[in-house]
């Protein structure tokens, strides 16, 4: 699929078309989208409270539930996510690239 860059409107697809539609979709919340109100995920409620062991099963959960229901190129089975800092955290991914038939991982994307 080809699309284009959210930042710099060059063309892109395939690995990094998958990461800028992971993004979008973690970053979007469940609601804001006019005619796609089911489109993102609930990761944007999440962001602001204080850190802890059911704070980040939660947000595991909502990333996992996101992408399954929005990102078919690709089935993950693995979701960690790490407090950065400064209400920041780094979700790492990993699983199974079906459009190109291989596994994948993704590390430190940053939300």
């Amino acid at each position: 699929m080809n699309s284009m860059n959210a930042m710099t409107a060059a063309p892109i697809n395939g690995i990094d078309h998958l990461e800028q539609s992971i993004r979008d979709i973690l970053t979007t919340p469940v609601g804001s989208r006019v005619m796609r109100r089911d489109y993102g995920s609930q990761l944007p409620q999440l962001i602001d409270q204080p850190i802890n062991d059911m704070l980040v099963g939660k947000m595991q959960v909502a990333i996992a539930t996101a992408l399954s229901n929005h990102e078919p190129r690709v089935r993950f089975n693995s979701v960690s996510v790490e407090p950065i800092g400064n209400g920041n955290i780094s979700v790492n991914l990993s699983g199974y690239y079906i459009a190109e038939n291989r596994p994948i991982s993704f590390g430190g994307i940053t939300i």
